[in-house]
């Protein structure tokens, strides 16, 4: 059991939280509406994958970097943290593109 994978995905969303706050982009802007956001973004997506593993459409991959802890039968509590990271930088991509827009 490594905790590499879900490290890395813990030290990039501390870089994001970083650039986030030098830029007040989403969650020094507005915790809120950020929380709200990233929330929804990361339980579509997680629904999203219980249907498809719940179809045999997707299937856990077996890597020795990662935790090994489910939260779901299947679903490693990395994929979590993963689908955190994509929506957040979805996030500041946004907000950045419509701040520089401006």
């Amino acid at each position: 059991m490594s905790f590499l994978y879900l490290g890395a995905l813990l030290v990039s969303l501390g870089g994001l939280a970083i650039l986030d706050r030098r830029f007040r982009l989403a969650f020094w802007a507005d915790a809120r509406r950020a929380g709200l956001t990233v929330g929804i973004g990361v339980v579509g997506f997680l629904l999203w994958d219980l249907a498809g593993l719940g179809l045999h459409i997707f299937a856990r991959g077996d890597s020795p970097n990662m935790a090994g802890i489910l939260i779901a039968p299947e679903l490693p509590v990395e994929e979590a943290f993963f689908l955190a990271l994509l929506c957040y930088t979805a996030l500041l991509v946004w907000r950045g593109l419509e701040r520089w827009r401006r």
